[in-house]
């Protein structure tokens, strides 16, 4: 017990002393109700005075009534009303779901542990013990130079690993971001993404909404404001899962070549499955269009790892901003991360989860053609979640509530949009962290609650 004595007093000084501390123990809560007390005698020996004195403690305290004692089952603490407790954690103030159509979670229990684990002893066994160190900024050169290989490879993005800035997820990037171009006026897809719209309003950024249509990013709508920046999404758009068309991909081109920036969402361009995969925009104006990745969508978005390819003015600006967000992020991540990229084993996780994630988007299909058959999806040619756009007469919070009623969670469209009240009626599914038996369940869980028969 943490009890501070002065040992230069009498004995009554010390007796006055425990006492003290430990009835300032209990009322602030660090000696919670039915604490059970140490012995007398293992207090006595823990603190280094006699046995009487904790003894005569203890006993003052039971008269005052701040312990309890009873014969053959020690001494404990009262319950007290404190002024002061100290609040202990507890679990979030969230509602438990049976089954939860979150969208952007990955399969979290097929997370390679063993894989992980191996990548990381590797890692550590090769690595300098300066890089353990406050490291730069930007990342491991070697974990940024693994990360420029798999992205020229796989998404023909032109990755110098001088101009990548390994961050704490995308959202970390968007911070990042929001910051080095607060000067700017920046736009975003309308819907899209809500927690980055969040993120730029956090740090004083409130975007323009560019409306999204059958053919993604309306560029002639943003060209015609006055922003200089655009957060999109064209080989997927959030939420609506459309591409953005050639013809509107020349002109976002020409757009940013013409002294404007775009910054590329790539957040789930591992899984396609309807398509052979869209290129990033990235590759045609590498100094024209910030590329961002993470593995949240890939491995577990608990890992916060994630990565920016910048154009050259704004490494040195967004590696200022990194470097007093966090000073880096951590290098043992780094290492099992870019040993994992280069030893194969992330790709062949991903070969495995591609099949996985497209079995359980065809059973989300099926689910909803029998059972909310008047729904149309949007989509599903990508990613791992559906947007799912409903009749008009459907009320959508009330089915969201009803769902949640039932143990089934599931998010309203109307959280991607500038302005919710204006949004079609329609929800997000994702499907890649559910069974294909939660998701059929889920789905009769959802029709019910749209007061469909299933």
């Amino acid at each position: 017990m943490l009890i501070e004595l002065d040992r230069t007093s009498g004995a009554d000084a010390l007796h006055r002393q425990l006492t003290d501390g430990l009835r300032d123990a209990i009322r602030t809560g660090r000696l919670t109700p039915k604490t059970r007390l140490p012995s007398s005698r293992v207090l006595a020996a823990d603190l280094q005075v006699s046995r009487r004195l904790v003894v005569d403690a203890y006993s003052q305290l039971v008269a005052e009534g701040f312990l309890q004692s009873q014969q053959g089952s020690g001494t404990t603490v009262a319950a007290v009303d404190t002024t002061t407790r100290v609040s202990h954690p507890s679990s979030p103030d969230r509602r438990t779901f049976d089954i939860d159509f979150a969208p952007g979670v990955p399969d979290l229990s097929s997370f390679p542990r063993h894989g992980w684990l191996r990548a990381l002893r590797q890692g550590l066994s090769s690595i300098e013990s300066p890089s353990l160190g406050y490291a730069s900024p930007k990342g491991l050169p070697d974990a940024r130079a693994a990360v420029s290989d798999y992205l020229r490879r796989t998404r023909g993005v032109l990755a110098d690993p001088q101009r990548v800035v390994l961050c704490s997820g995308a959202t970390q990037a968007v911070a990042l971001l929001a910051q080095v171009l607060r000067h700017r006026t920046i736009a975003m897809e309308d819907p899209g993404f809500c927690l980055h719209r969040i993120v730029f309003r956090h740090h004083g950024v409130d975007p323009v909404p560019i409306p999204v249509d059958d053919d993604g990013l309306d560029v002639t709508a943003l060209a015609n404001t006055a922003a200089s920046t655009v957060l999109a999404t064209p080989a997927h758009q959030s939420p609506t899962g459309v591409v953005l068309s050639p013809a509107r991909r020349t002109a976002l081109l020409e757009w940013a070549r013409a002294g404007n920036l775009v910054i590329e969402d790539d957040y789930d361009a591992e899984y396609r499955y309807d398509r052979a995969p869209v290129g990033a925009l990235h590759a045609l104006a590498p100094d024209r269009v910030v590329y961002l990745g993470s593995v949240s969508k890939t491995l577990a978005p608990g890992l916060r790892l994630g990565w920016m390819v910048l154009p050259p003015d704004l490494v040195g600006p967004v590696v200022s901003a990194k470097s007093l967000a966090d000073t880096g992020s951590s290098v043992m991540d780094q290492l099992a991360f870019a040993t994992l990229l280069r030893s194969g084993d992330y790709d062949r996780h991903l070969r495995l989860m591609r099949r996985r994630y497209l079995a359980r988007r065809n059973c989300l299909l099926r689910a909803l053609r029998e059972h909310l058959p008047e729904a149309s999806v949007l989509g599903a040619a990508a990613g791992v979640h559906l947007t799912v756009r409903l009749p008009t007469d459907c009320d959508v919070d009330d089915i969201v509530r009803k769902a949640a009623n039932q143990r089934v969670r599931i998010d309203p469209l109307s959280w991607c949009y500038t302005e919710p009240a204006c949004a079609p009626a329609g929800l997000i599914l994702g499907y890649a962290n559910l069974t294909e038996s939660q998701i059929d369940t889920g789905v009769r869980a959802i029709a019910a609650a749209a007061g469909r028969p299933t």
